[in-house]
């Protein structure tokens, strides 16, 4: 059995604990998130096997009904993204970094997944929603080749509509810049 990760965003705080409830109730997952975001929404994060978390994530779409805004269920999501979310990434040393922002939390985490399976490189933090207008931000680093490798992935997805704003990469980030954003 594989584990999975499930997103769901709503645009009221409310419904977004109401149908955060339901969902729990709906299925045998772990709830790892659950707060407001901005402007006004609120993003819930679970896991456990992909059956539970897919059956979960519809009773959260099911209950949001026009307050639902996005979801995501990831299976076979990668270790690093976790640690990420809760900004608990320790890389002593960071080479090259990218950096991508989404329009919404949920892709920022989709895509996340993607920039860490396609190259060589490790997550240094996902932001979400607070304080970033609802969007979405991921931070990773690793050799250059690496790094630009992820990039063109995750853009590579983002022409599936899944929603970057936009992305650089910083071969050399200055001593500086990486003490300010790691």
């Amino acid at each position: 059995m594989s584990t999975a990760l499930g997103l769901i965003e709503f645009k009221t705080v409310p419904i977004g604990i109401f149908a955060t409830d339901e969902m729990i109730k709906a299925a045998e997952i772990k709830l790892l998130f659950t707060a407001p975001t901005c402007p006004g929404k609120y993003i819930t994060i679970i896991s456990g096997e992909v059956a539970e978390v897919e059956s979960s994530v519809k009773r959260g779409i099911d209950v949001g009904g026009t307050f639902y805004i996005d979801s995501s269920v990831i299976p076979n999501i990668s270790e690093s993204v976790i640690p990420a979310l809760t900004g608990t990434v320790n890389v002593p040393d960071i080479k090259a970094i990218g950096v991508i922002e989404t329009i919404a939390a949920v892709s920022a985490i989709t895509i996340a997944d993607v920039v860490v399976k396609a190259a060589s490189v490790e997550l240094l933090e996902i932001r979400l929603a607070r304080g970033l207008g609802g969007k979405g931000e991921i931070f990773y680093t690793g050799e250059l080749g690496a790094v630009e490798a992820a990039n063109r992935a995750a853009l590579d997805m983002a022409e599936k509509g899944n929603g970057i704003v936009s992305s650089t990469v910083i071969a050399r980030p200055s001593p500086a810049l990486i003490e300010a954003i790691a």
